[in-house]
């Protein structure tokens, strides 16, 4: 399904209309910047835990790693916690968008609910006051200040329901972002069942907090260093290495241009893995309604960067 631009405006969530009270509750969320406890102990346990990792090294722990940091990742954040549940890029049986779901909190990155919520408000107030991560705060704060001083995606009941109105009549949904934490902790223990001390260090703690890391790139990075394609009323850019660490999150432009794309990456050479995901999907019959952005915004938006290349 292509989707122009004018079409993809009349067809945003309903958490941009009659924003303004929302966007108010999200500012007052942003400057109560007091330290939030729970989360910061938690990062220094899982950063010590990742630095402890480095030297219980072994082949199968890697391996492990690289399987739950792709299945977190690439199926859960990127296909499922983005692009599935937040944008609604495409369809899937539901049974599908919970496995993604729970595929998406081994990242330990929060309910799915509640990281919707989180995005959701950065595109309706990107790079403006409202935005829980925008670089204009300073580049620490997108990263991980506002994780730990900011929102940390703990948002009023009132904001849940106005801009997660799907999910939270969802009982299983509702189930899983109460129960966020138990995926990883059951994974943890076969880990180490399994694979012992080095799988359960690396497995979790190493691959846990640098994938935190490669997530927050994307606040970060993307809206401060990379190219950009498509005239957009934000900081948003194209940043390759981040797509890369992203599983193709990084083509942040295309995104902000075209939010309900389910394809960020373009062209050829833009890596985009959790593209190829839903395109896997589709081939088994499992993705239906793939919304792509029309040829013609594409060819014209390379027209007009050429035409700025030649007059530069």
């Amino acid at each position: 399904m292509l989707l122009g631009k004018a079409r993809i405006q009349q067809m945003r969530p309903d958490y941009q209309a009659k924003g303004f009270r929302m966007a108010k509750l999200a500012l007052i969320e942003n400057e109560d910047r007091k330290v939030n406890w729970n989360t910061t102990i938690f990062m220094i346990i899982f950063h010590t835990g990742a630095l402890a990792a480095l030297f219980m090294f072994s082949w199968h722990a890697l391996v492990a790693t690289l399987i739950l940091w792709w299945i977190a990742g690439s199926l859960g954040i990127g296909m499922g916690f983005h692009r599935l549940l937040t944008h609604r890029g495409y369809k899937t049986p539901k049974w599908v968008e919970y496995f993604l779901t729970i595929c998406g909190l081994l990242a330990l990155e929060g309910g799915a609910i509640n990281w919707v919520v989180t995005h959701r408000i950065h595109h309706a107030h990107t790079d403006a006051p409202g935005d829980p991560h925008t670089p204009r705060e300073g580049k620490w704060w997108a990263h991980m200040g506002w994780i730990l001083r900011g929102t940390a995606q703990q948002h009023p009941d009132e904001v849940m329901e106005r801009y997660a109105p799907d999910l939270m009549k969802d009982p299983i949904h509702l189930w899983l972002n109460r129960l966020y934490f138990v995926p990883l902790i059951i994974c943890g223990i076969v880990l180490l069942w399994l694979g012992g001390w080095s799988a359960l260090m690396w497995g979790t703690f190493l691959r846990v907090t640098l994938a935190l890391h490669f997530t927050w790139l994307v606040n970060s990075a993307t809206h401060l260093w990379g190219s950009r394609r498509f005239e957009t009323n934000d900081d948003s850019t194209n940043n390759w290495w981040v797509a890369l660490l992203s599983w193709g999150e990084g083509w942040h432009n295309n995104h902000h241009a075209h939010p309900r794309a389910a394809r960020h990456g373009l062209t050829w050479y833009e890596i985009d893995v959790n593209w190829w995901g839903i395109r896997t999907l589709q081939f088994f019959g499992l993705a239906r309604s793939i919304k792509q952005i029309g040829k013609q915004h594409l060819i014209s938006a390379n027209a007009a960067n050429q035409e700025l290349k030649q007059a530069a």
